[in-house]
């Protein structure tokens, strides 16, 4: 029970905060009534065109953070299984794919929300920071390898005997 705590319930509850996103609550009508006056408010006088670029590129680079934190929570926790401890490409393997999965059924989310456009872009995005957030937890993992390093030495240990 512990070990879900820890490693599955940040991931569920991650997955649901991207749900909650894909609805209409985050569309672009409802965060831009509060995202406008807040530049406006930095910056008097903005022009409606770079404000409206502004709210794309911070949706798109949200779109990109979500997607690593997804794929660094998803790798922490198919880490954890011991049969997948030392399997580092088939984990790597499993968490893009789930990702990619989730982005597409997050977009497929988005046909039945009114005020949501779905887009393939979108997935790609999404593909990308879960391949940028695969590539800081591989990074991490790298310099930090104790915690993984006995798993390793004994599963040598047992196939050499």
């Amino acid at each position: 029970m512990k070990s879900f705590l820890k490693y599955w319930l940040p991931l569920l509850i991650w997955l649901g905060l991207i749900f909650v996103g894909s609805t209409s609550v985050m569309s672009a009508e409802h965060t831009s009534r509060f995202i406008a006056p807040f530049l406006l408010w930095l910056k008097p006088g903005m022009s409606p065109t770079t404000i409206w670029t502004i709210l794309v590129v911070a949706r798109k680079c949200a779109h990109v953070t979500e997607y690593a934190v997804l794929a660094l929570l998803l790798w922490r926790a198919l880490r954890n299984v011991p049969v997948l401890r030392t399997k580092t490409l088939m984990v790597f393997g499993a968490v893009l794919l789930g990702c990619a999965l989730f982005a597409a059924s997050d977009e497929f989310h988005q046909t039945f929300v009114k005020s949501r456009t779905p887009s393939v872009r979108d997935v790609r995005l999404d593909v990308t920071g879960a391949i940028l957030g695969l590539l800081i937890g591989a990074t991490f993992a790298r310099r930090h390898p104790k915690k993984f390093q006995s798993a390793a030495v004994r599963q040598f240990v047992d196939a050499k005997l």
